[in-house]
């Protein structure tokens, strides 16, 4: 899949902006995802809130499960947290376990700056007969 149109198509994306999440990666099934901490991200006790570290996750795996082309759209998720990241970014790395016609399965990691894994995510997505391109088309 062309990434400038996944680009484009993930600029649509308000949460992800507004988080500060920037795509680094994308390959066939793959996703890396970064977001750099900051005190929108905090919970009352002053640590990353869980659901800053789950919609990082989520995002890495909407951009994994998208990248060949057609729409794929959540079906089932769930996460684990591990341990409060330390600060800095967070980098999520997503991979494709199994893509069928109309499923597929990732594994998402998110780890902070020192490498420690912070969240471990795994999602289902249905995929759907709508291309991205289509999507973007409609979306205009």
């Amino acid at each position: 899949m062309d990434r400038k149109v996944l680009d484009e198509y993930f600029a649509g994306d308000q949460l992800a902006k507004a988080l500060g999440m920037t795509i680094k990666e994308i390959t066939p099934g793959g996703a890396v995802v970064t977001m750099p901490l900051m005190k929108i991200h905090e919970n009352g006790l002053g640590n990353t809130h869980g659901g800053a570290i789950f919609s990082l996750a989520d995002f890495c795996f909407a951009v994994a499960s998208n990248s060949h082309g057609q729409v794929a759209v959540a079906a089932n998720v769930g996460i684990t947290y591990l341990r409060p990241p330390a600060k800095g970014t967070l980098t999520a790395t997503a991979r494709e376990i199994h893509r069928g016609r109309r499923l597929g399965t990732y594994d998402i990691d998110v780890t902070d700056e020192k490498g420690k894994t912070v969240a471990v995510f795994r999602g289902t997505v249905a995929v759907l007969e709508q291309t991205i391109a289509e999507a973007l088309a409609r979306r205009e």
